[in-house]
């Protein structure tokens, strides 16, 4: 717990913590509370993946988090060049635990920038009133006095930030905050010493409190904006108990849980890691992963996921996978990426806020000689001087793009869709042509057989030992269905994408799958059927139901120029006629390998569309990668949903024209939001050059900008649950269609 002492993770403590990605790459996720800006995420993202053997880096500014990956078995100098920056990391995030010192901070450096810059300006109000000489000097001695430690104590988060970039040859955002309230106090205190008329107290303080409020805001609808993230880490329970072999119990934390390890969850409590139920029975409010407010009953055999909810009895469990690779963990970094994906947006306002502390400069500068060149009156210069420092702020810009991405994917949550980063909902508004896979996407993808009585109960057994090897939903349907009667020794087994499953046997080839694959030129007619040595033994006949709303689905995306919509599938001409029949898809392509559905998504982006792929399956995941944006149901393999740049969680296809809706929203406030940062800028600046805005008005402009972004974004939040041609839950669900 090195973090929590206040005292740097060492390398081990990060080795511990890392995720094992395969292909020799690991990952690991650090808190560093002290990034604030886009010239923060610039400098971190760009000294990291300068390291040897980091692959990537990539900072999270709302949840205060940077990722980075890297290649090889040791770990590379990741803490120490964040210390060396100035942003010390951690491995664990306090706001976790329900505390959030960043805003506690906050709120005391604004209460006593409010107090004092209260009491300066009743001070300032009998030297407004006409008090003269002496009198009006004490005032403005008293004013400097409460003045000081104001700036000092309410301050200190400028001129921290600042000085740690300025000692480490760098600028950000904080420094010409820190030098306007300095300077403001400096001139102040001048004409104090020298019995001026005016001192501008009141102003520097007043500034400060105004930039304090605009930060905190910005904290506050920052964290609004990601309190999904946040629930979602309120539903992963701390620890649980791990029955020993001998029978005792012990109580873990989640990250000390192994798998292969039983554990006992009692009714009221969480599923702690993804599991298998060992014993007991019990129901389960799965409403987290699919959605379903109805209960789900459980029993020996059950795989559950983690944050789902044990409702009315005691499970013993063996946990499947690591707390760090659960669905709940996955559904976390997912959401947490979302604010992170490089969008063109997102690119453009980097490079602009990049630009942003020596352009400013240099215009404060300029600013301060052409007024003495002017007017000769440095007094007049260093005042105007001030005002462009604080107004030119380009926190409104810094922004515009994060926050849209963030509540945007918390709208996406809230519907049950997970997004992978915020250029996947960008690629998606451009998206002009919709591609689905058939089984398991416009189907539901639990097929069952209908010719059981059909089949010998030895072929039977043979099909259902094969077809436990694969998660075809097919397969699936045969070895739930298929008599099982004893396991066949079996010398290999594997799956063949887009074919089928092969297994080998006493010297015999047993082959699950396309007919004119496991038959060859042998296959009469096609199909699924089950072949010995290319001899087909068995044919198998399913029917399968319609996914929930994707009859409306597919009319809603033709409405909006996806036409003609079209459906890729792997199965038979007969099965993929009846399903486009039912759900209108007048253009569709059957008996497609997983080759096959690459080109034609190669072949309508060279006609210029940009292609939406929808699918679930093992062979859609080259698809799924080929297209300019893609979308898996959450019951995909595992290698689809990675493929995939959004996952949705409910059976309902609905989740389709959702993401489309919020994602074409999302874009237009971004456009928005650039709108307000570059007007703002157009007017603000010019003014406060030719000297027509104070310090003070600069800081309230600059704050009232950034706040203005935001309401802008949060705009997504109050809009219908649902987006425009959203399709209801229920339509098209549930007919049988043969497949």
């Amino acid at each position: 717990m090195a973090a929590g002492l206040g005292a740097l993770p060492s390398d081990e403590e990060v080795a511990v913590a890392a995720r094992d990605l395969g292909d020799g790459t690991r990952q690991v996720e650090l808190s560093v509370p002290a990034v604030h800006c886009a010239a923060c995420i610039r400098t971190v993202e760009t000294e990291l993946a300068g390291l040897d053997a980091v692959e990537a880096a990539r900072v999270n500014l709302s949840t205060r988090r940077v990722s980075v990956r890297w290649r090889g078995a040791g770990v590379p100098p990741v803490v120490a060049t964040l210390a060396g920056l100035g942003y010390p990391p951690n491995l664990f995030d306090d706001s976790q635990d329900g505390r959030d010192p960043v805003l506690s901070e906050l709120i005391r450096a604004m209460a006593v920038a409010g107090f004092a810059a209260a009491n300066i300006m009743l001070l300032s109000v009998s030297v407004w009133s006409g008090a003269e000489g002496a009198t009006r000097d004490l005032f403005h001695w008293v004013s400097a006095l409460i003045a000081l430690p104001a700036l000092a104590i309410a301050g200190r988060i400028y001129y921290r930030s600042a000085w740690s970039a300025l000692r480490r040859g760098r600028m950000n955002m904080d420094v010409p905050i820190a030098i306007g309230v300095t300077l403001a106090y400096a001139l102040s205190l001048y004409d104090t010493v020298h019995s001026g008329d005016h001192a501008y107290f009141d102003a520097s303080v007043t500034l400060l409190f105004f930039l304090l409020i605009g930060r905190t805001l910005d904290h506050v609808m920052r964290n609004k904006a990601r309190a999904a993230v946040a629930g979602l880490a309120r539903l992963s329970p701390r620890g649980a108990l791990v029955l020993a072999a001998d029978g005792s119990r012990d109580y873990r934390p989640v990250p000390e849980i192994e798998p292969g390890m039983r554990l006992l969850v009692a009714a009221g409590e969480r599923i702690p890691v993804d599991a298998r139920v060992v014993a007991g029975s019990s129901d389960l409010d799965c409403s987290l992963v699919n959605g379903e407010s109805a209960p789900r009953p459980v029993a020996a055999g059950a795989e559950l996921q983690a944050g789902t909810l044990n409702l009315t009895g005691p499970l013993t469990l063996e946990a499947l996978r690591p707390a760090a690779s659960s669905f709940l963990a996955e559904m976390m970094r997912l959401m947490e990426a979302a604010e992170g994906g490089r969008a063109r947006y997102r690119r453009i306002a980097d490079r602009v806020s990049a630009m942003y502390a020596p352009v400013v400069h240099l215009t404060a500068l300029l600013t301060f000689l052409g007024w003495m060149v002017a007017g000769g009156d440095w007094h007049r210069a260093v005042t105007v001087a001030i005002a462009v420092l604080i107004i030119t702020c380009p926190c409104a810009l810094g922004l515009a793009v994060p926050i849209v991405q963030v509540v945007a994917a918390r709208r996406l949550f809230e519907n049950g869709i997970m997004v992978k980063d915020g250029a996947a909902m960008e690629r998606l508004a451009e998206a002009d042509a919709a591609v689905f896979d058939k089984t398991g996407t416009l189907t539901l993808g639990r097929p069952r057989m209908t010719n059981l009585h059909e089949i010998a109960p030895r072929l039977q057994d043979v099909a259902s030992s094969l077809a436990a090897h694969s998660r075809h939903p097919l397969s699936r349907a045969i070895a739930a269905q298929a008599q099982a009667g004893g396991a066949l020794d079996w010398e290999d087994v594997r799956e063949l994408p887009g074919f089928g499953m092969e297994g080998r046997s006493g010297g015999t080839v047993w082959r699950l799958g396309r007919a004119a694959w496991a038959a060859g030129e042998a296959a009469d007619g096609a199909g699924t059927v089950l072949a010995r040595d290319g001899e087909v033994v068995a044919r198998f006949a399913f029917d399968d139901a319609l996914r929930p709303g994707a009859r409306t689905v597919v009319a809603a995306l033709a409405q909006a120029g996806f036409g003609p919509v079209e459906m890729l599938s792997g199965d038979t001409q007969d099965a993929c006629r009846r399903v486009s029949a039912a759900l209108g898809i007048p253009a569709w392509r059957a008996g497609l390998l997983p080759a096959g559905k690459v080109a034609r998504i190669e072949e309508l982006s060279r006609q210029g569309r940009k292609v939406l792929m929808v699918g679930d399956g093992l062979n859609d995941a080259p698809a799924l990668g080929a297209a300019h944006v893609s979308m898996a149901p959450a019951t995909a393999a595992d290698i689809g949903r990675n493929a995939a740049d959004f996952v949705f969680l409910h059976e309902s296809l609905s989740a389709v024209t959702t993401a489309l809706g919020v994602a074409r929203r999302a874009g237009q406030l971004i456009r928005q939001n650039i709108g307000i940062a570059i007007v703002y800028n157009l007017i603000a600046v010019p003014v406060a050059i030719l000297g027509y805005v104070t310090p003070l008005i600069a800081a309230i402009a600059m704050s009232g900008s950034s706040i203005l972004v935001i309401a802008n974004a949060l705009r997504l939040m109050r809009a219908a649950r649902g987006a425009q041609g959203t399709p209801p839950a229920h339509a098209g669900a549930g007919r049988p269609v043969a497949a």
